[in-house]
């Protein structure tokens, strides 16, 4: 059985992605949980060198709790079976050093060319604690990708992104839509489930 995180307590967001700091931190405000993100407390962003979402998402986690907070670590990406999976756990570093997503998007589409566009995002979310102690938490959601990006929600890959059952890409759909369908929501709801008090 997982440790549970109580009201009240803070949380260490592991990642210097404003973008995921705030959903993730929208996701936590209903539990009372004070998210602080690992920028605000000046701490290193490690080189990611695991080669799943599961060990990213724990390599990132632990390294922010080693700071003594217990940390909250996500490791997402886009996975495109038609290019073998890619840009998968390559997907922040397909956006470049400046992580510029129009590049991304753009890498993306020209490499697709007219393959099929099937695609899925996955989140792995990994909660750490100072002691070493770790669980982890899976979510996906599949759709389809278009051409061009439609849509100033989101961030990353969400505007050439339709979940299935929509018509509108994760950059146009209503952000509270999002957070529930989303891979990261669903990561999330099991997340909730096994160590936040209801």
């Amino acid at each position: 059985m997982a440790r549970k995180i109580k009201a009240g307590e803070k949380l260490i967001i592991a990642s210097h992605n404003p973008g995921k700091v705030v959903e993730i931190g929208a996701l936590l405000a209903p539990y009372c949980i004070e998210a602080i993100g690992a920028a605000a407390l000046g701490l290193p962003e490690p080189e990611e060198t695991e080669l799943t979402f599961e060990g990213n998402a724990a390599l990132k986690a632990h390294a922010a709790a080693a700071s003594g907070l217990p940390a909250l670590a996500d490791d997402s990406g886009l996975v495109v079976p038609a290019l073998d999976g890619a840009p998968g756990i390559y997907s922040a570093r397909w956006a470049g050093p400046k992580k510029d997503f129009r590049i991304a998007m753009e890498r993306v589409q020209r490499e697709l060319g007219d393959k099929d566009r099937n695609a899925h995002f996955v989140a792995v979310l990994a909660l750490a604690w100072p002691d070493g102690e770790e669980a982890l938490f899976r979510g996906e959601v599949h759709g389809r990708l278009t051409w061009p990006p439609r849509g100033e929600r989101g961030f990353g890959y969400d505007p050439i992104f339709i979940p299935d059952g929509y018509d509108e890409t994760f950059g146009e759909i209503d952000p509270d839509l999002k957070h529930l369908i989303s891979h990261r929501g669903r990561a999330f709801a099991t997340l909730v489930a096994a160590c936040f008090d209801e």
